[in-house]
């Protein structure tokens, strides 16, 4: 999302009073969606967040894919209510804990077996950049190689090595140094035309005399959530992963936003028919928004010396038993999974309704969709529209050229169809004829 200047507060949307609030005298000038919707939030409720002077906003940006099951869903609420009211462990680093057990009992129960998947569970830190990170490593330590492919642009973290896999320019620069040992291949689509997109990999990968080292692993977003909501073909994803499988280079899926429901099935690569050798999950896998991340791995790849890779908050009690919660909640059938579908297609069909009539152009799949617009402004004119409108959408791409859409996985279908009116109305303000 492209922000204002953060020097100019008319721009960012400050009064005067806000300008000598505590935001404005101690938090860091690098805040960014403040600047977007400067009011102050205080209460939420399933698609819905309200600010202190009572405003109330529809909410089609889902805590940026943390918030899959809408804000402080009941049951999820609940558990964790119980949890802290009978003194039970917050934090444990890796020691065994109840809520562990029963987080990893209901991962396989529910996730796991159903889908004939023998993963091992890796607790890293609690964000999905801990969990990219943990992916990169492993595949080093599994393959003893160095170098890790990842697509044009990609999205997978603010530490080094997920830097080093991303390609927003503006986020690499960050970093201060130069990002090594990586190499960046086009997603699918990025050539157009009838080009194959992994003829010059298998080119370089199959000549000794290429000069490009045969990789450690491959990196990918099956939906690139923040490069533009680029959606990747199922039968695109299965030549990629028959590739790896052929030059024994491990693929690794990056499913922190795509993930846990978000396209329609838990995991986005299920609709692909494909099993990754690595799998990263966070944002909304405790169900309630609280930090916490897993990576999974064949368990063949379980190299680890104990300890080597470690971490502070790795076992975070409240999020093993809210994240519990949701997967007996929203897991143990596909009601959940069959609702997405048809609010998916229900979004779609909004989505490219408001694109015929205004130029937009369908991006994405499922709850994580959007529209692209050829002029790189007209994205942010409409964010801004919706947000006088009570709307909450973020932009995605390069350019910040796509609407992003994100709807909490349980809306109504009532709620779902209110939000694509009151974004229709915004694009339409933003693209007069």
């Amino acid at each position: 999302m492209t922000i204002a200047n953060p020097t100019d507060t008319a721009a960012a949307g400050t009064s005067a009073d806000q300008a000598s609030s505590v935001f404005e005298r101690r938090e860091s000038v690098v805040r960014s969606y403040c600047r977007s919707w400067p009011v102050v939030f205080d209460r939420a409720s399933g698609a819905e967040q309200t600010t202190e002077d009572g405003q109330t906003f529809l909410d089609f940006f889902s805590g940026a894919g943390a918030l899959n099951y809408g804000h402080n869903h009941p049951v999820l609420k609940q558990a964790l209510l119980d949890y802290l009211g009978t003194d039970r462990v917050i934090h444990s680093l890796d020691m065994f804990s109840v809520a562990k057990r029963e987080f990893l009992e209901a991962f396989e129960e529910h996730i796991l077996i159903p889908r004939g998947l023998d993963y091992r569970v890796q607790l890293p830190g609690p964000t999905g950049t801990n969990s990219v990170e943990t992916a990169l490593k492993i595949a080093r330590k599994a393959t003893g190689r160095e170098q890790v492919v990842s697509f044009t642009n990609a999205f997978h973290g603010m530490t080094m090595g997920s830097l080093a896999v991303t390609g927003n320019s503006m986020k690499r620069k960050g970093a201060g140094i130069p990002l090594h040992h990586t190499t960046t291949a086009p997603y699918d689509d990025y050539l157009g035309g009838d080009t194959t997109d992994f003829l010059w990999l298998e080119r370089v990968w199959s000549d000794s005399g290429s000069g490009v080292d045969l990789p450690a692993a491959v990196i990918v977003e099956t939906v690139q959530g923040e490069g533009g909501l680029n959606a990747a073909r199922a039968e695109w994803l299965r030549a990629l992963a028959d590739l790896c499988r052929r030059f024994e280079v491990l693929l690794v899926v990056d499913d922190v936003q795509a993930g846990c429901g978000r396209t329609g099935t838990f995991f986005s690569f299920e609709e692909a028919g494909i099993v990754p050798d690595v799998v990263c999950l966070s944002k909304s896998l405790s169900g309630l928004g609280l930090p916490f991340s897993v990576t999974l791995m064949r368990p063949e790849l379980d190299l680890w010396e104990p300890g080597e890779h470690n971490g502070t908050f790795r076992g975070f009690n409240p999020a093993f038993v809210t994240a519990t919660a949701a997967l007996r909640e929203f897991w143990s059938d596909d009601e959940l999974a069959a609702t997405v579908r048809e609010r998916g297609d229900q979004l779609r069909r909004g989505l490219e309704a408001i694109g015929a009539d205004t130029g937009g152009h369908y991006r994405g799949r499922g709850l994580l969709a959007g529209l692209h617009f050829d002029d790189p402004e007209v994205a942010e004119r409409v964010a801004a529209e919706a947000f006088d409108r009570g709307l909450l959408v973020e932009t995605s791409g390069p350019e910040s050229e796509v609407v992003k859409v994100m709807p909490p996985l349980t809306i109504s279908a009532a709620d779902l169809d209110r939000g694509i009116g009151l974004l229709g109305d915004a694009v339409r303000a933003a693209t007069p004829a």
